[in-house]
């Protein structure tokens, strides 16, 4: 553990650049689930002219559906695993600074595990 030498300025400047731009792509992301809802509802749908009278999605807007379904988890483990390396390297940092060492590599520790990501709704 003596092999750490952290520029501390440096640290908390790239965790300031990284933190907004962390925020502006989970601002895209919600941007982007909206505006594919909002493209799902205008594609149209296909309705049986025969009768019973019932609408679902066009070709279109089930594509879109799709889409946003099969990304929806690699979006979210790609903010889960942004957030945790943006957290871990300040924590670390931070006992750094107090020369707590292990404590430190703990933090790093933990900011290095895979995030598990459950879908809203999942499960239902």
């Amino acid at each position: 553990m003596t092999g750490w030498d952290i520029d501390v300025g440096g640290v908390r400047g790239v965790l300031r650049t990284t933190g907004t731009a962390a925020k502006e792509l989970s601002d895209t992301g919600v941007a982007m689930q909206g505006k594919l809802e909002e493209a799902a509802s205008a594609a149209g749908t296909i309705t049986d002219q025969y009768g019973p009278y019932t609408s679902t999605a066009g070709l279109v807007g089930a594509a879109l559906a799709e889409f946003l379904e099969h990304w929806s988890r690699d979006l979210l483990y790609l903010a889960e695993r942004a957030s945790r390396s943006v957290n871990g390297a300040a924590e670390a940092t931070g006992h750094y600074v107090q020369g707590d060492l292990a404590m430190a590599a703990t933090a790093q520790r933990e900011a290095a595990k895979e995030p598990k990501v459950d879908l809203p709704g999942a499960g239902k």
